[in-house]
């Protein structure tokens, strides 16, 4: 399987958590034992293992945000995937708050990928938290206070 049969079946897989069909550890199968995942929150997530934990610890209490993806390119080993950020509740004029978000992924061939950088303005993020009033359940998980930032790709 190649990069684009590889990044359909990835993209089909987040439109399934999208549903409430499936979870985020539902991706982990895309991923390389050997995976570097940078979060703009968390940080970088170094091994499959890490990042299974990473995907359930981050994304529990974000149950009623949203992810959709709008468009997908490849070049090369190299993948892109814009996507939007969706809050719970909208503005007073009722539309959506929303964020702009980009991942990119690099392809390390038999249908996975070895590296995911996840870019987002969380300046953004926490301004529209405050506006959208969404305020996180007792599970919801705080990012670690001083996370590692080097998004370098595993040699």
């Amino acid at each position: 399987m190649g990069i684009d049969e590889t990044l359909a079946d990835y993209v089909a897989v987040r439109e399934r958590i999208e549903q409430g069909e499936a979870s985020w550890t539902d991706l982990g199968r895309f991923f390389t034992d050997n995976v570097v995942y940078i979060d703009p929150a968390w940080g970088r997530v170094e091994g499959i293992d890490a990042l299974m934990e990473f995907f359930v610890e981050s994304m529990t209490g974000l149950e009623d945000w949203r992810f959709p993806v709008d468009f997908v390119a490849t070049s090369g080993d190299m993948a892109v995937i814009k996507w939007t950020q969706v809050l719970p509740g909208g503005r007073a004029d009722g539309s959506a708050i929303t964020q702009s978000g980009v991942s990119t992924l690099r392809y390390a061939g038999n249908g996975r990928f070895d590296y995911e950088e996840d870019l987002l303005n969380m300046t953004q993020v926490i301004e529209d938290v405050g506006l959208s009033n969404w305020r996180p359940t007792a599970e919801f998980n705080i990012p670690p206070p001083n996370p590692n930032r080097d998004w370098s790709r595993p040699s």
